[in-house]
């Protein structure tokens, strides 16, 4: 079955798409959601035209996207957790921390749009931000450990 995409997924795709799915994801879940609507040839001309009126819209936002991947930068991300003594950090670091620390620096990027693997450890890892459909910035991601104050 194929379908028009009307809004971003995560996994499946972006807003104005062409996919071809199984008719019962589509039937039953895209189209019903209003997050597809089906690959007709009239649906086709309407997306072709839409898609005609909103280019330079979309290098716009386009444009907007990477600027924000050049003001993050390549300069690391420091996150400081609390460390058990196998250097194990108690809870997980997430893409809200994430989110906070780049909104601290005065960049502001959905949590969302963050994906991160699965941090438990201290040390180095890579978190990978979904700007735009065709901008993509990994960030590198410290996690070290919380400095405790002794009284």
């Amino acid at each position: 079955m194929e379908i028009i995409l009307k809004t971003d997924i995560a996994g499946l795709g972006y807003k104005n798409d062409v996919l071809t799915v199984k008719p019962g994801y589509g039937r039953n879940y895209l189209i019903p959601q209003g997050y597809a609507v089906l690959a007709t040839e009239s649906n086709k001309k309407i997306m072709s035209e839409n898609l005609k009126q909103a280019a330079h819209k979309a290098e716009k936002i386009q444009a907007d996207a990477q600027a924000i991947a050049d003001q993050i930068g390549t300069e690391p991300i420091v996150i400081a957790m609390k460390v058990g003594e196998s250097g194990r950090i108690f809870g997980r670091v997430t893409s809200i921390q994430i989110s906070d620390v780049l909104a601290a620096k005065g960049i502001e990027v959905d949590r969302k749009k963050i994906a991160v693997e699965d941090i438990k450890f201290v040390g180095e890892y890579k978190a990978l931000v979904d700007l735009h459909k065709e901008v993509k910035h990994e960030i590198t991601v410290n996690v070290v450990a919380e400095e405790i104050e002794i009284i």
